[in-house]
């Protein structure tokens, strides 16, 4: 299969090679020929390089000779039928080789049906009902406000869009019939037209249309979709052929029983009773106040779309109550309808901020949750980089407080150039949570920035940070650059982390102290061991003092491991070392009291009293020398 659709892709690049054109897209495989006058073809556009679909319809196949005018109106109705259930016309080509058609990126809705087959009933039928609602929208403004007929309602006229939603197609016949030159009267072109021709059509020919409502033949071919897409194993019902018996219970088959009261009226064989797409429409949105009405208004797609599209109107409380129904349902949407209509449609809200966005947030990043690493980073994280732009400052509080679930989603470049301009503007906010929510971003991002960033920029933010007027920001900032410690350049550390945690030591609030102390203690490792000598121990022995117990506790801990920590190193030098004056080394060497490694004091009167001892003994043996030195010369 995959061979015939190289094929197939590969004579229609070189059709179009031949013919010269320069196309706004390039084709990809052949997903199917719709069983219409056209060939579809997955594509890509040339520009952005965006997934798109081309219909192809072939000049110089002999078998499509009488049917250009068909491919041509069709063609045309698209290109000036704009509407959101409408098939999306993007560009298109026509030349001599035939006619190419740029929509965006669908599927055969006959190809897709197959794949529902082993969705839970529930789940199928809700799916199903969601594209009729929308086909039925479709075809109430062409009915409606376009006054024209469709008259080819049927699988093979309606693709799925990624997201799922059903699109109309299918324009071949689009047309007034009013209009004596429309194409809607040589329908006997279109192949297999009369299996979903009206009982009046099939009575009196396509002309009969002329003399009833534009409606008619769209509402008997609805009935008709409905029944096949409800039952798509099941011949068409016995109603479609004269001499057309009303539908009866026992064919209903998986149709739902509320639309079926409504599915006998769009097949009544009597055109003038026949019951419209408008009003089949209507019934389905109505309230389910009676039997056979509300099946669309009580479906929970139709009714999520309807938030989604009216959520920037809502107020506070409906946008709460659909953001909780979606966050209660996530799991048993579609994947495609959470991945590309859900989701595009919630980052969009976003951008509107407001007190809604710490709400959507959590939602976007629940849903995005089932995204693969590609269509996470297109779907979800890149619009929220975006947001990280934004001057509202309910959609920037939202960002950093949910930054845990997507940071670690977050590229090098991206955290780098795109979201640490946006961010260091926090620190100055006049908003305290903003800048405390700031600094703890940091925490998160500091291993995806570069080193010019990290070395210089955060570190400059954070020292005035470490002077904010809140103390939980001092103590957060203080804890913050203990965790950044070991990533710092070693010149850098030897620069800022003693004098930024001895800042933290004299903070008036107790816990900004003890942070301190513990930040000293993370670091260990970063300090020389000279400096932990000269400028560790000295900085901590102050808060061994402290008036705060809690402080005091902590500093005796601090002490103790650095203490321990110079134990150890000097415990590896040499005991004793050459100094200048050889006299000096013999003096000690020969103290009284052997002051050496072996018999060190534990006391301060026994320091006291070693000390004097080898005071005395030094004098004594200094004014020995001297007598001796003295008599001899004499």
């Amino acid at each position: 299969m995959d061979y015939l659709r190289t094929l197939g892709s590969a004579a229609v690049s070189t059709l179009v090679q031949k013919s010269g054109l320069n196309l706004p897209f390039s084709l990809g495989q052949k997903v199917a020929s719709c069983g219409t006058l056209w060939t579809l073809y997955d594509a890509t556009k040339r520009d952005d390089g965006s997934p798109v679909s081309v219909f192809e319809y072939d000049f110089t196949n002999p078998a499509n000779k009488n049917t250009i005018p068909l491919a041509r109106n069709a063609l045309r109705k698209l290109r000036t039928t704009r509407h959101p259930d409408v098939l999306k016309f993007m560009d298109a080509v026509e030349a001599d080789s035939g006619i190419y058609i740029m929509t965006e990126r669908v599927k055969p809705l006959s190809v897709t049906l197959p794949l529902w087959a082993s969705k839970g009933a529930k789940e199928r039928e809700d799916w199903l009902l969601w594209g009729l609602h929308r086909i039925s929208v479709a075809l109430a403004f062409i009915n409606e406000s376009a006054s024209a007929t469709h008259a080819n309602v049927r699988q093979n006229a309606i693709f799925i869009s990624p997201s799922g939603e059903w699109k109309l197609g299918g324009f071949e016949l689009l047309s007034n019939p009013k209009d004596d030159q429309a194409v809607l009267y040589a329908p006997s072109l279109l192949p297999d037209a009369n299996a979903i021709a009206s009982p009046e059509v099939k009575k009196g020919g396509w002309s009969a249309l002329r003399e009833r409502e534009v409606c008619a033949a769209d509402a008997y071919g609805l009935g008709l979709l409905l029944h096949s897409v409800f039952n798509p194993t099941h011949p068409p019902p016995p109603t479609a052929e004269p001499p057309h018996p009303p539908p009866q219970p026992s064919s209903r088959g998986a149709i739902p029983t509320s639309v079926f009261p409504s599915y006998k009226k769009l097949l009544n064989p009597n055109s003038k009773a026949r019951m419209s797409p408008k009003t089949f429409l209507d019934i389905g949105m109505s309230q389910a106040t009676a039997d056979g009405a509300g099946f669309f208004s009580d479906n929970r797609l139709v009714k999520v779309c309807a938030g989604l599209d009216n959520f920037s109107l809502a107020s506070e409380a409906e946008k709460t109550a659909l953001l909780r129904n979606l966050k209660e349902s996530a799991d048993s949407f579609p994947t495609e309808f959470v991945s590309f209509r859900v989701l595009p449609s919630l980052v969009s809200a976003l951008e509107f901020g407001g007190a809604s966005a710490a709400a959507i947030v959590p939602v976007v990043l629940q849903f995005g949750k089932t995204l693969s690493g590609d269509d996470y980073t297109t779907t979800v994280a890149g619009p929220l980089v975006k947001l990280y732009a934004s001057p509202d400052r309910g959609t920037r509080m939202a960002l950093l407080d949910n930054l845990g679930e997507y940071a670690e989603k977050l590229d090098k470049k991206t955290v780098s150039d795109k979201i640490w301009p946006h961010l260091q503007t926090g620190f100055s906010d006049t908003i305290a949570v903003i800048r405390e929510a700031t600094v703890r971003a940091i925490a998160l991002l500091y291993p995806k920035f570069n080193d010019r960033i990290l070395n210089n920029d955060v570190l400059r933010f954070l020292a005035k940070m470490q002077n904010d007027p809140e103390a939980s920001i001092r103590t957060n900032t203080c804890i913050l650059i203990g965790r950044l410690g070991p990533t710092l350049g070693y010149n850098t550390k030897r620069k800022v982390l003693v004098p930024a945690f001895c800042r933290a030591l004299k903070d008036p609030f107790v816990h900004a102290r003890v942070a301190g102390l513990m930040a000293f203690m993370a670091t260990a490792e970063c300090f020389d061991i000279e400096d932990v000598a000269g400028k560790v121990v000295p900085a901590i022995s102050g808060n061994m003092i402290d008036r705060e117990r809690l402080v005091r506790d902590q500093a005796f801990k601090a002490v103790d491991m650095f203490v321990k920590k110079l134990e150890a190193h000097a415990a590896t030098m040499p005991e004793i070392t050459a100094t200048e004056e050889n006299g000096v080394q013999s003096a000690v060497a020969t103290m009284p009291g052997g002051l050496n490694q072996n018999a060190l004091v534990n006391s301060a009167a026994g320091a006291a009293g070693a000390l004097a001892s080898w005071a005395m003994s030094s004098m004594t043996r200094k004014v020995t020398d001297l007598v001796s030195h003295h008599i001899i010369h004499i």
